[in-house]
């Protein structure tokens, strides 16, 4: 059972998302928070497998929360999935440097929805091609660039394996890349795993950052 956690100052937005949510069988709301002082309480009580985070909240605002969320050595196992948009909102760059592991729009879909937190749960990144390039290029033009991510460490990759994080880094799926390369999603999928692992990656969403910062692939 995947166990989510709501964070959101819209009462309504969050009851819908509830009964959306706890409609499916494997998926299940914990919690909800209406600011984010709240959230990280909740997270540290309930400790979910993922925070639905919007960023504009009241008392401590999602990106100070997930943050926090994130920097939290016993939340280690929760993700973070921002609600925002993608193309106007200047706070995603932050939101990735914080931890977050991936990104909606509020006028998401409900299938979308559910599918994303699937996705960001199962160790993905919710990075579309459009959505990679927006936080690329204004995390990479932020003065303190990717902040505390490894640097320096591209040479532990594998051929294979710095192929399929530049690919990845493009915005390409599992199964994109697979397509690609004629090879199973799997087989991608554990090429992924090892380069976050040897690369010191949280996640897909910092693999790309750290793929771009090293110069693996060059912002569009």
């Amino acid at each position: 059972m995947i166990r989510v956690l709501l964070a959101d100052d819209q009462a309504l937005l969050r009851s819908t998302f509830r009964m959306l949510i706890d409609s499916e069988d494997d998926l299940t709301v914990v919690a909800e928070a209406a600011n984010g002082e709240e959230a990280v309480e909740l997270a540290r009580q309930h400790r979910p497998d993922l925070v639905l985070m919007d960023i504009r909240m009241p008392v401590l605002d999602g990106l100070a929360a997930t943050r926090q969320i994130c920097s939290d050595a016993d939340l280690a196992g929760t993700r973070v999935l921002i609600l925002t948009t993608f193309e106007s909102d200047e706070h995603v760059a932050h939101a990735l440097r914080a931890g977050a592991s991936g990104f909606l729009g509020k006028d998401v879909t409900p299938a979308e929805l559910l599918a994303g937190i699937r996705t960001v749960v199962d160790g993905e990144a919710l990075l579309s091609p459009v959505a990679t390039r927006v936080l690329v290029n204004r995390f990479l033009a932020s003065p303190d660039g990717i902040g505390d991510l490894p640097r320096g460490l591209l040479p532990r990759l594998t051929d294979r394996e710095r192929e399929i994080t530049g690919l990845a880094a493009h915005g390409l799926s599992n199964q994109e890349i697979a397509d690609r390369l004629v090879v199973s999603p799997l087989t991608v999928r554990t090429h992924v795993h090892r380069a976050m692992t040897k690369l010191g990656a949280r996640d897909r969403a910092q693999l790309v950052v750290i793929a771009y910062q090293e110069g693996l692939v060059r912002a569009p």
